[in-house]
């Protein structure tokens, strides 16, 4: 597996919020072996940044607890896959577990309900 994965992190842990993290692990995997963790600050947040911004650092895949679906849809179209419903971990953790097929993914954290409400916890 060669992939670079980024993770929304708040402090130390995978974010359960993806538009709200303090910033964002930039894990490269060669070989299936994490060869650098870089931690990033995200530009400020606004609605279709990310996708571009995250795109620009080549990014293969994103693992998520919570995002919305339209997010989703804009990462989709930079070619990124997103993995939603991840565990609150370390961004070495969740790729390790990744890497090794243990990957544990559950409900997305976020379901934006297409108002500007939702109804995730930040």
């Amino acid at each position: 597996m060669n992939k670079k994965i980024a993770i929304p992190i708040e402090n130390g842990l995978l974010c359960s919020h993806f538009g709200h993290c303090q910033n964002f692990a930039i894990v490269t995997v060669k070989d299936n072996k994490i060869i650098n963790i870089e931690e990033v600050i995200p530009p400020d947040h606004k609605p279709g940044l990310y996708p571009r911004w995250i795109a620009s650092l080549q990014v293969t895949d994103i693992i998520a607890g919570g995002i919305g679906q339209k997010a989703i849809q804009l990462f989709n179209q930079q070619n990124i896959n997103v993995l939603v419903g991840g565990s609150i971990k370390t961004a070495k953790q969740i790729v390790e577990d990744y890497i090794a097929g243990n990957l544990s993914l559950s409900a997305n954290f976020c379901n934006h309900n297409g108002s500007n409400t939702h109804n995730c916890q930040h």
